[in-house]
């Protein structure tokens, strides 16, 4: 049986936590798509771990935990990860597995990144700098590198010649400000520890582990909205991030896929540039930041932060074909006097329930919803939530058609409700 877990927003839906509270009951957790770009948080007891490339499995005794074809690799990234984990996950080495095809991030992909991003000016994307975009072109274009070449006699050779390549685009971009030995010397170190992982054919592992009887999660990164296609284009990342993109970046049919658990914030966030139309630049805005610590797990970065879109989200759910809800974040929402929930788009005098082929002239309409005043993250049964809280995941379960199954009113593992 394959589940897939995906994000309905545009990331930073709080994916890492379900994973990690859901993955008792599966016996292999597997990223299918994106790379670095993705951090991925958990708190295990008073400690907090960012995941960017291993899944977040990991912490779960007894789980395999797969990087599928669909990831981009970087080597460097996972060796301080390995370095983090393997303190408390003394296993790890032997519970990683990581597909062949998975293309790797080359040092000049970072720089590449950095080059094209500066290249655009005023109308850059936001980018992560992490040469994920650079290194999804050279997978389109057929030049990349892949894990599996890792393994072969000629892979100096062949690293040499796309170095080269890369390094004559830097000229053409007229970006010099940097230091390629030093850089490549760290990746090579850190790929020597990479041939020591399990690589694999990940498409029999898990066809062969879904034959046996297996559960298998398949952990997305990301969000809808960031989708390549069905995301708000340019702004988005390079690869497909809804529950169909599992069946590419993991090998498997789609008549395999029994569960799409969809996540959302009870709220909306989104991080570097493009479309926001809930968005709260305002006293409100800071208050959902402050109290969300709303920061980018890869960056840093302050995320921008507004009301729930109901919009964007039933979009997302008929995208994904849903057939679960999990609401995180929801004790952040705690002591507002009203609540406010986007219900429809105004366009030029218009107004429509329907996610738009552009966001640049929305204005959300809203309906206002009574707060509550009782701190929800000291609730550990869904019986005992505040009338205000239930009648507000009511109102989103009747707009949306699908049932909230599970809520997160906090960070640990504890503080989650199955409330289906």
């Amino acid at each position: 049986m394959l589940d897939v877990i995906i994000g309905l927003q545009w990331g930073d839906e709080g994916k890492g936590k379900v994973v990690d509270v859901l993955t008792e009951g599966y016996d292999i957790i597997a990223r299918f798509q994106g790379g670095p770009n993705a951090g991925h948080t958990l708190k295990i007891g008073d400690t907090e771990y960012v995941l960017h490339l291993i899944p977040s499995g990991i912490f779960r005794q007894g789980t395999f935990n797969v990087i599928g074809s669909g990831v981009v690799f970087d080597p460097v990234v996972f060796g301080q990860e390995m370095n983090n984990i393997e303190k408390i996950v003394p296993d790890a080495h032997e519970r990683i597995f990581i597909s062949k095809r998975a293309h790797l991030i080359l040092p000049t992909h970072r720089l590449l990144d950095a080059a094209q991003e500066k290249a655009k000016g005023k109308s850059k994307i936001g980018s992560t700098l992490r040469g994920i975009g650079p290194t999804y072109t050279d997978k389109i274009s057929r030049g990349g590198l892949r894990i599996g070449d890792l393994l072969l006699k000629d892979f100096d050779k062949r690293l040499k010649d796309k170095i080269e390549q890369h390094k004559r685009i830097l000229d053409f971009y007229d970006f010099h400000d940097y230091d390629l030995d030093s850089l490549l010397s760290s990746w090579l170190e850190a790929v020597e520890s990479v041939r020591d992982m399990h690589i694999i054919n990940s498409e029999y592992f898990i066809n062969k582990a879904l034959d046996r009887g297996a559960r298998v999660m398949a952990e997305g990164a990301q969000g809808t909205l960031l989708d390549i296609d069905f995301g708000t284009y340019p702004y988005v990342t390079s690869s497909s991030t809804v529950a169909s993109g599992a069946c590419i970046g993991l090998g498997v049919p789609s008549n395999r896929v029994n569960n799409v658990i969809g996540i959302f914030k009870a709220y909306t966030t989104r991080v570097g540039n493009g479309p926001f139309p809930t968005e709260l630049n305002d006293r409100t805005g800071e208050m959902l930041r402050r109290q969300g610590s709303e920061y980018g797990a890869t960056t840093g970065r302050p995320r921008r932060t507004g009301w729930l879109d109901l919009v964007a989200l039933r979009y997302a759910v008929m995208i994904n074909g849903v057939t679960e809800l999990i609401m995180t974040k929801a004790d952040v929402l705690d002591g507002f006097d009203t609540v406010r929930v986007g219900v429809r788009y105004e366009i030029d005098g218009q107004e429509t329930e329907e996610f738009p082929f552009s966001l640049d002239q929305v204005h959300p309409i809203y309906k206002n919803i009574k707060g509550w005043k009782d701190k929800i993250s000291q609730v550990d049964a869904c019986g005992q939530l505040p009338e205000e809280f239930k009648e507000y995941v009511k109102f989103i379960e009747q707009y949306i058609g699908k049932e909230i199954t599970g809520i997160s009113v906090g960070a640990r593992r504890r503080e989650f409700l199955y409330c289906g």
